[in-house]
């Protein structure tokens, strides 16, 4: 019987307590996300070995119930992970030996380390994938209600930070809501990749059992099962890069949001205002309010870039099969994973606190800012582009423009005048219904799972 303080892997060899802490790491802690996710899997492991006959019905059932205890206890962070013990997997039989004897032990019948700590994380990041998902649908849906506000509201467009053509704050906001849109169609590309149930590929070489592999992705409410048991250990690493990848490219569209706020706010602009809440004072100066949220979002948005860096180079450069190194990537995906989430909820707050002064922007809207559209009002009585480019260059230099503002709007899909926003909310219902439908599946496939 292996006893609470024993490792799976021990061969009664000393070890010295300094590589012991360096193998083991800080998978302590970081597995305390992942215990439920490995309660889980373990439970639809428990139910396929029984319905294959591998093990007893009423010790899947014994195996089930105290692993839902388990699951339990980890989301109320009531279940620590012993350093001696170090990681969710060890911890979990250990405990399940503890209360259910030998029949705890078989637990691990048919699976290697390899192929349960893919299965918890693959699980986790299914999971984490569909939650940001949401996260981001709040926050598209908050652009769209920000540009259906402010439709009208003049804003000078800007190329190298110089002004050059008449918008909208609702074309602005628009623009931040369609590529969020753009970023949730390709959460869906992410979590295709994630829809493949790994277990079964144990050491990544496949178990030499009658092991039921569609029946456990069944179980788990995934769409298939990752067929090749050394593709499974190939994979590691593979998909945490894209799912990072996935968020950096999403702050990424949001990076520029809050540049643009930042300049925005500033007295020398004074199109917005940041409510106090999102600022906080000078240690020096009594009149500043520093736009420290908007500047520590954009610092995240960096940084999850840099996450993404990080967990790509340590996935890189190895050989086939598992290999020690892989054990690094759960801290950085962790950590990048909730450092997305908390971004994305903070904007999700902010979009709405942000107050347009819409005099300021008016004044800011300047007759140069038409140059381009009063060209096309002489084109439009048949004066060839260049000339006319030449002809409103003129005026500018002599002093005598005076544009036409009300002689053309852009009415085509997108523009000033056409914004689309009803076409864009239905198509952000569309992405967040996906989203809920996954959801869902998951949600069912765990509550039939734990009914037992």
């Amino acid at each position: 019987m292996m006893h609470d303080g024993s490792r799976l892997w021990a061969k009664d060899l000393p070890l010295d307590v300094a590589i012991h802490r360096f193998t083991v790491g800080e998978d302590p802690d970081t597995d305390l996300t992942l215990l439920p996710f490995d309660a889980l899997g373990s439970a639809a492991h428990a139910k396929m070995l029984a319905a294959t006959g591998l093990l007893e019905a009423s010790d899947a059932t014994a195996l089930v119930r105290e692993l839902k205890r388990i699951a339990n206890l980890a989301r109320q962070n009531a279940f620590p992970i012993p350093p001696h013990l170090e990681d969710c997997h060890t911890a979990i039989e250990a405990d399940l030996t503890r209360t259910l004897g030998a029949v705890g032990q078989r637990i691990h019948l048919g699976r290697s380390r390899n192929d349960q700590v893919i299965l918890a994380f693959r699980l986790y990041l299914r999971d984490a994938l569909l939650h940001l998902g949401l996260r981001i649908s709040d926050l598209a849906a908050g652009f769209v209600t920000f540009a259906r506000t402010h439709q009208s509201v003049p804003l000078p467009g800007y190329t190298h930070l110089r002004r050059a053509m008449p918008s909208t704050f609702g074309m602005w906001a628009a623009a931040f809501a369609e590529g969020l849109l753009e970023e949730l169609e390709a959460l869906q590309s992410v979590y295709q990749r994630l829809d493949r149930c790994p277990l079964g590929s144990a050491a990544g070489f496949g178990v030499p059992l009658p092991i039921d592999r569609g029946l456990t992705a069944k179980l788990l409410g995934f769409s298939k099962v990752q067929r090749s048991p050394i593709d499974v250990q190939n994979s590691r690493g593979r998909h945490e890069v894209a799912m990072l990848q996935w968020a950096a490219s999403t702050g990424g569209v949001l990076e520029k949001f809050l540049w643009d706020v930042s300049f925005y706010s500033t007295e020398e602009f004074g199109f917005l205002k940041l409510p106090d809440a999102f600022t906080t004072g000078s240690s020096i100066m009594p009149q500043k309010k520093n736009p420290d949220v908007v500047e520590l979002a954009r610092g995240r948005c960096r940084e999850l870039r840099g996450t993404a860096g990080l967990v790509e180079q340590l996935a890189s450069g190895l050989p086939s099969s598992y290999h020690r190194d892989l054990q690094l990537l759960k801290r950085p995906v962790i950590l990048g994973l909730r450092m997305a989430d908390e971004l994305f909820g903070v904007l999700v707050r902010l979009v709405p606190a942000l107050k347009v002064d819409a005099k300021a922007t008016a004044a800011a809207s300047t007759d140069e800012l038409y140059a381009a559209h009063q060209a096309y009002v002489y084109v439009q009585g048949g004066m060839p582009f260049r000339e006319a480019y030449r002809k409103v260059a003129q005026q500018i230099q002599d002093g005598t423009f005076i544009p036409d503002r009300t002689a053309l709007t852009a009415t085509h899909l997108g523009g000033a005048g056409n914004l689309g926003l009803e076409d864009l909310s239905t198509d952000l219902a569309t992405a967040r219904s996906w989203i809920e439908a996954k959801r869902e599946i998951h949600a069912q496939a765990e509550e039939t799972l734990w009914a037992n």
